[in-house]
């Protein structure tokens, strides 16, 4: 579904005819892969063509036709933002609604007419230096305004427009290579072999499912994974849906990229420029996140988790954990994993059609096989386990946590933590054992006013305060 929605954006465009794109379709069948590259192996865009087409950014409206929106509806936008104003620029205006200041000059002249506007005062005879402020009857238009939807951000972009953004910056497009992966797990102690099977998986834009014993690094490799995505995307502040609004940009889940100047035009202040998001949930996790969250008071929308985590990474920690059956879940996005495709619902029981562009990670410390079916499994492109660390591994892990809080590692007190602990007393190696038995030594050091030491009786000490007894022997 998505490839074949890309396809038409590149027929739209001129960039390739209907028969090209029926031809890489035809090769994409036989052959797999994605359908970019099978147009370049077809010979019908080069690379560069391709990689363009992926880094369109949204350019700035000419006219208030281009936007999408009716001229009633940025009005009334307009109104509300006046009204909050109070005193106000026309530039002032068109930083508030996103808009070129030639699309608002109308909406201006015709708030003049309706004698909802007033000139307060100008330092020449250019509109742009005239100062206004909002009648009595204006004030009282915009309270009626405010009663019926109180959103007064940016003007939002249409349903369209976004699909069509979305799909020019799929995260099917990353490109993911092997020095890119080894500097993103520089950091982390991860062999060769784990790097050989993340790699792919990551660069393939499909879901993966990572699973294994707790405390071993899923969660920090799925974290790894979110900083290595490459390039930076395009979002609306918020979207228009049959009349709604959606707001969409989180400044919790979105992070601002650097400013970025298309070559011809300026980019369409409607959208934001940021890193691709990563939205993370574990076990507070419901089903409800995935719907639209409708605010009775404000009368407009905020975006569903899915939708916020477009051209990124969703990870589902914990999977098995929330208060929900996971079965309930994987019922839930069944369909979205395959398609690429989601629907959502507004209040008024509109469905509407958006789609879903994320790379998905499941990680769990539950055996697969009690958590879901082989239907669902089939459907996860990348399974990878992430074990406990070999005794090297593990070595390594401990030296690294040392040094990166001032602490000698000293080689024999680590023979003794083995000897005496792991091997008598059967535990098995983790990963994250390291880093909080060397926390514990540090708490426990700045409680006695000296400075953390790696000693026998430090790590005896450590040991009694993080284990109890009996656990942790598998």
């Amino acid at each position: 579904m998505a490839d074949r929605h890309l396809g038409e954006q590149l027929v739209e465009r001129k960039a390739v005819t209907e028969e090209q794109l029926g031809e890489a379709l035809a090769r994409q069948r036989m052959h797999g892969g994605r359908l970019g590259n099978n147009l370049v192996a077809c010979g019908f865009l080069s690379e560069e063509e391709l990689d363009a087409f992926f880094h369109q950014v949204p350019l700035s409206p000419k006219s208030l036709d281009e936007t999408g929106l009716d001229f009633s509806f940025v009005f009334d936008l307009a109104m509300k933002h006046a009204a909050q104003l109070g005193s106000f620029s026309l530039g002032q205006l068109s930083d508030g609604l996103k808009l070129p200041v030639t699309l608002i000059e109308p909406v201006l002249e015709e708030m003049r007419k309706k004698h909802y506007l007033e000139v307060k005062g100008a330092s020449s005879l250019t509109k742009a230096s005239w100062t206004f402020t909002v009648s009595e009857k204006g004030k009282g238009y915009a309270t009626e305004l405010r009663s019926a939807c109180r959103y007064a951000g940016p003007a939002p972009v249409t349903l369209d427009a976004y699909r069509r953004q979305v799909e020019q910056q799929t995260i099917k497009s990353i490109m993911v290579g092997q020095e890119a992966v080894s500097e993103a797990f520089r950091e982390l102690i991860v062999g060769s072999e784990m790097l050989s099977r993340l790699g792919p998986a990551i660069s393939s834009g499909r879901s993966i499912f990572l699973y294994g014993p707790p405390g071993n690094g899923k969660t920090t490799v799925a974290e790894a994974i979110g900083e290595l995505l490459p390039d930076h995307i395009y979002i609306p502040h918020a979207l228009l849906v049959g009349g709604e609004i959606i707001n969409l940009y989180d400044p919790v889940s979105h992070r601002l990229a650097p400013a970025e100047e298309a070559s011809e035009e300026k980019v369409d202040r409607r959208w934001l420029h940021i890193r691709r998001p990563v939205i993370m949930v574990g076990g507070e996790f419901t089903l409800d996140m995935l719907n639209l969250d409708f605010n009775p008071i404000a009368k407009f929308y905020q975006g569903s988790l899915q939708l916020k985590a477009n051209n990124g990474l969703f990870i589902v920690d914990d999977f098995g954990r929330q208060q929900m059956d996971p079965q309930n879940l994987l019922n839930r996005w069944i369909v979205p994993l395959e398609r690429r495709t989601d629907f959502l619902s507004l209040h008024t029981g509109m469905k509407f059609e958006i789609p879903f562009d994320q790379l998905v990670i499941f990680s769990t410390n539950i055996e697969p096989e009690e958590l879901v079916d082989e239907a669902f499994l089939r459907r996860i492109r990348y399974k990878i386990m992430i074990d406990h660390p070999s005794l090297d591994e593990y070595e390594q892990i401990f030296r690294r946590v040392c040094s990166s809080n001032g602490i000698e590692f000293r080689e024999e007190v680590f023979e003794h933590l083995l000897e005496n602990y792991y091997d008598r007393l059967d535990v098995r190696l983790n990963a994250c054992h390291p880093r909080d038995i060397v926390d514990h030594l540090i708490d426990d050091a700045h409680y006695r006013g000296e400075p953390p030491l790696m000693t026998v009786g430090a790590i005896a000490d450590a040991w009694k305060s993080y284990f109890v007894t009996g656990s942790d022997r598998t």
